[in-house]
């Protein structure tokens, strides 16, 4: 039996030429904030990798500082600012002064972020969106207080692949003089970013998304951004994250950059085309199957769908058994019996949110592979509609 991963965007396989940067950097084991040669190579390697998330940011100035994560990142972008340029004493600042704008559908990283702020007291607008998870910008502009340091959106939603309106929304930020952090892990290296012309001045992205291993992501943060960090002790990380540099995970992350400035388009086209030859496939041979997400403006690899009479867990599981790797949504919320935040958000019923399934495309899958699992997932669900007492 062949296995078909197809759920890239929980997390992605190694770039063979990733695989082979981190063999070949094993023996660059220097502490980069050592003085001698081997702390030197270190740092060298380190800071050519700032420069190349700076490069694939099209960022003209700014700060990166390398992370474990992209929940991470998120968690410093958000919690980062509380201290707002005031000099850090290492205590909890008081939040009950600021207010944060964001939306109903993002990462848990974020959104449970904000839950914990508000906790301490801060006043935070969850911003609705539409039927195809789309925040209207006008609703960014009209949420605005006096008070307001913050508005987090991410760009392009890790469920159903809905690209956010970034560049209105930054507009509107950068004319109320409102930083603007945006979530991109699961864009960078599919779409084009400018943080210039969005007007972006945090953002967000983590390796394990861009076939880079996990446990490296990055925070950019424009030079005007004063944060507070998260872990103290040290000074790396331009004094923003205490602790030894994951050297490896940066040299691997640093080559999947590389690799996704040169390939990054044509890898995003191929995944559109097969992303769309699965729905075509699906929609020719079932009644029934309902596109979650915007039919347009959405992640070139990511199809969320809904099947009418069968719960998605069922599809999952039937798949599963047959080699069929895809999802429900979120990775960070599988095994949740509650239906989809982002789903519910968008308006679908219940029983609709709980039908769903995410396919998520990209390095290594081939049509052959696309015609194969569509015609396993459409057996699937048919012989489950027989079997529902739907």
């Amino acid at each position: 039996m062949e296995l078909i991963y197809l759920d890239h965007n929980a997390t992605t396989p190694l770039h063979p030429e990733v695989k082979r940067t981190i063999v070949d950097s094993l023996d660059i084991f220097g502490n980069a904030s050592s003085l001698h040669p081997f702390g030197i190579d270190a740092r060298r390697r380190v800071e050519q990798a700032r420069k190349r998330v700076l490069s694939i940011l099209n960022a003209t100035e700014g700060q990166v500082i390398f992370t474990s994560s992209g929940s991470e990142a998120n968690n410093l972008a958000l919690k980062g600012l509380i201290c707002r340029g005031e000099k850090c004493r290492h205590t909890v600042c008081n939040v009950q002064q600021f207010h944060y704008i964001t939306s109903q559908i993002e990462h848990p990283s974020v959104h449970q972020t904000f839950y914990c702020l508000s906790h301490m007291g801060a006043d935070v607008t969850y911003l609705p969106v539409d039927g195809f998870g789309r925040v209207n910008p006008d609703d960014v502009r009209r949420a605005l207080k006096p008070n307001t340091v913050l508005i987090s959106i991410m760009m392009g939603n890790n469920e159903v692949g809905t690209l956010q309106p970034i560049r209105e929304i930054g507009t509107i930020a950068r004319e109320s003089d409102v930083a603007f952090h945006v979530d991109a892990v699961q864009a960078v290296g599919k779409l084009p970013i400018d943080v210039d012309a969005m007007h972006i001045d945090l953002l967000s992205l983590s390796g394990h998304k861009l076939n880079a291993p996990k446990g490296i992501g990055a925070l950019y943060a424009r030079n005007s951004m004063a944060l507070c960090p998260l872990i103290h002790g040290g000074h790396q990380e331009l004094n923003l994250r205490a602790g030894t540099e994951n050297t490896l995970g940066i040299f691997a992350l640093d080559k999947a950059l590389a690799i996704a400035l040169i390939d990054g388009e044509t890898e995003a086209a191929e995944s559109r085309k097969l992303r769309d030859l699965m729905h075509n496939k699906l929609t020719e041979s079932l009644t029934g199957v309902h596109l979650n997400g915007h039919p347009t403006q959405r992640l070139p690899g990511t199809l969320n769908l809904s099947f009418d009479r069968i719960d998605g867990a069922a599809i999952l599981e039937m798949l599963a058994m047959q080699g069929i790797a895809v999802s429900s949504g979120s990775a960070c919320s599988s095994g949740e019996e509650s239906p989809s935040h982002v789903l519910m958000a968008m308006g679908l019923p219940p029983e609709k949110a709980r039908s769903a399934i995410r396919i998520s495309f990209g390095l290594g899958n081939t049509e052959d592979q696309v015609q194969a699992a569509a015609a396993i997932l459409i057996r699937t669900v048919e012989k489950l509609r027989t079997l529902s007492p739907l």
